[in-house]
């Protein structure tokens, strides 16, 4: 048995622990609240943007935009999202093991220092990697999709996937591969932007939508908005990652502070047997002393 002192010791280091990692819960449950927040407020810009290209859906030949032209797909471009820290439970390990699943080639674009020091480590084709904020701010998440839509047009790749933990609840966090580029068709992004946004499929088209009217012409108003879109689920996908990640380091850093709590429970008990025990030898070494005298 570990002596009072050891105990004692390891009893303070375990508080300490505790304290730490119940400070590291309550951060990342503020964290998160803050991101699905941030995540809610794009709806209404998808409102309006699948407005917009309900209005030029039947006045576009949609095959003539290179987002919606579908070609052999010889190399994939992929967006890997993941954090920049760990101690977030098995967020991360569990998008690499998507990852490895992949037997296609393809290139990849990393948003998170976890992602990047990942693919350097399997020496997988790293595109660029970049830096993102908490905040997840626009400017900073359109050059990432900016670069690959680069790509994509110059026939580096022959698609652009984004692959991130999906926020499902604060228990949840499903890896996801999602297909950004090429396009299926104007409607199915229209369908997109107003799940996103909460509405359900129209049944007819709106009066509103029908009588607007776009300058120059229908055409270049579409080129101007499908990389906007393409810009904006990146967006969104990179905030609901943030969502997810304060969330799994949230539940991780809970489990940790309950394990410690237990942990403290045990070595106290220990601790009072073992104060205990030397108690009782000290008693006993007295008696023996003054029966022998």
């Amino acid at each position: 048995m570990a002596s009072p002192r050891d105990i004692r010791r390891r009893i303070k280091s375990v508080k300490n622990t505790r304290q730490i990692t119940k400070a590291m819960e309550l951060v990342a449950a503020s964290k998160m609240k803050k991101a699905q927040q941030a995540a809610l407020a794009g709806r209404p810009y998808a409102e309006l943007m699948a407005r917009m290209l309900a209005a030029l859906a039947d006045r576009v030949e949609e095959a003539q935009h290179p987002f919606l032209v579908k070609r052999e797909v010889k190399t994939r471009g992929i967006i890997l999202v993941t954090s920049d820290k760990g101690l977030a439970g098995p967020l991360n390990s569990n998008l690499f093991k998507l990852v490895t699943e992949i037997q296609t080639p393809a290139k990849y674009a990393v948003i998170g220092r976890k992602g990047t020091q990942f693919i350097a480590r399997t020496h997988r084709d790293l595109l660029a990697d970049f830096t993102v904020s908490d905040r997840v701010a626009f400017a900073e998440v359109k050059v990432v999709a900016e670069f690959m839509v680069k790509q994509y047009l110059d026939g580096v790749v022959d698609t652009v996937e984004i692959l991130w933990p999906r926020f499902r609840n604060t228990l949840i966090q499903v890896p996801t591969l999602l297909t950004l580029l090429p396009l299926s068709s104007v409607t199915d992004v229209i369908a997109d932007l107003r799940a996103d946004a909460g509405q359900a499929a129209p049944t007819k088209s709106n009066p509103v939508e029908q009588q607007m009217l776009f300058e120059p012409n229908p055409e270049t108003v579409l080129a101007a908005l499908l990389p906007l879109y393409v810009n904006r689920e990146v967006h969104q996908q990179v905030l609901d990652a943030r969502a997810s990640e304060h969330s799994a380091r949230m539940v991780a850093m809970k489990t940790a502070k309950d394990n410690a709590t237990k942990l403290l429970g045990d070595l106290t008990l220990e601790y009072n047997k073992a104060r205990q025990a030397a108690i009782t030898q000290e008693i006993l070494e007295i008696a023996a002393a003054q029966f022998t005298a």
